[in-house]
């Protein structure tokens, strides 16, 4: 916790006085990621999962300068139908407060928001990462070093499959970030459920997730890590189908010299008329998936940390 002034809506205060399970949610996936009024419809089923698996929902974002952690029924509608929103990362994100601004978190933000409010447990679609060609751009997402110095469980269906995902992992090992897959050996891959890459790490239950994020935290290791949860079966996109797809839309970013943070929302958009929507649906399936879990682990967290106290004090 901090002394730095939060703003938390009437449910996560709730939740927080009684000391129940919160799972923090990003918010650029409302403003960034689908249009009004699709995007509102997501947001309130993504908050629904998380309150049927047992946690009250935080989503977070920063309006006209206030850091609010949990949003009301209305400034959720009122940040779905928001123009000219910031997309906030770690750099960026005093500057939007410090001025008044209005924006919303990435996975960087989210963590950086969430830490500060003292949640543990975070669900996104998937991080960001390695950039395919960093080797001459250096474009590589903050959400990486992010999760090397915030302690935050993050789950997610991997890395964002339009990245190199193998660099992806080799700077988050460099990092030393548990990168933990979930029920499976394989890496998830963002809309297809696995991947050719081994995941380094592997755990099969809520429980035993919680029970690393704790053991971290006790042996003073700084940084969380991160949860690749698999996109269910039904849901995905198969990696075949998209390899060229994927292909074409970078294609097609280069022939636009498309760049720096506008590389992201160019190649999701082209995938995503490149699947005639599939891509969308894929995404809402697994950022629902990812919610349900996050509130699976922050079910257990929290009295699992009461237990841990106790015994040393």
């Amino acid at each position: 916790m901090t002394d730095f002034p939060l703003t938390f809506s009437a449910e996560v205060a709730t939740a927080r006085d009684g000391r129940r399970p919160i799972v923090a949610l990003e918010s650029t996936i409302i403003t960034h990621g689908m249009p009004y009024p699709q995007n509102l419809e997501v947001a309130r089923q993504v908050e629904a999962d998380v309150r049927a698996a047992g946690a009250t929902p935080a989503t977070i974002a920063v309006i006209d300068g206030q850091l609010h952690i949990g949003l009301e029924a209305e400034q959720l509608i009122a940040l779905a139908q928001a123009k000219n929103v910031s997309k906030l990362s770690r750099a960026d994100m005093a500057v939007c407060i410090a001025t008044g601004g209005t924006g919303a978190t990435t996975v960087a933000a989210t963590m950086i928001a969430a830490h500060l409010a003292g949640i543990a447990v975070f669900a996104t679609g998937g991080i960001g990462g390695v950039h395919k060609g960093a080797e001459e751009t250096f474009d590589i997402s903050a959400d990486l070093l992010e999760l090397a110095q915030t302690p935050v469980t993050v789950v997610a269906a991997g890395a964002k499959a339009i990245l190199d995902v193998p660099k992806t992992l080799e700077v988050l090992e460099t990092q030393g970030v548990p990168v933990i897959a979930y029920g499976q050996d394989s890496f998830p891959a963002f809309w297809s459920a696995t991947s050719d890459l081994t995941a380094p790490l592997r755990l099969d239950s809520a429980a035993e997730i919680a029970a690393a994020h704790l053991t971290r935290a006790a042996m003073g290791l700084p940084g969380g890590q991160l949860i690749g949860n698999p996109i269910p079966a039904e849901d995905e996109i198969p990696a075949a189908t998209l390899a060229p797809v994927i292909a074409q839309a970078q294609q097609d970013a280069e022939t636009h010299n498309i760049t720096g943070k506008g590389v992201t929302p160019y190649l999701l958009q082209r995938i995503f008329e490149l699947t005639e929507g599939r891509s969308l649906t894929a995404n809402i399936a697994l950022v629902r998936n990812n919610a349900r879990l996050a509130a699976e682990i922050a079910a257990v967290l929290i009295p699992a940390d009461a237990r841990i106290r106790s015994t040393t004090r």
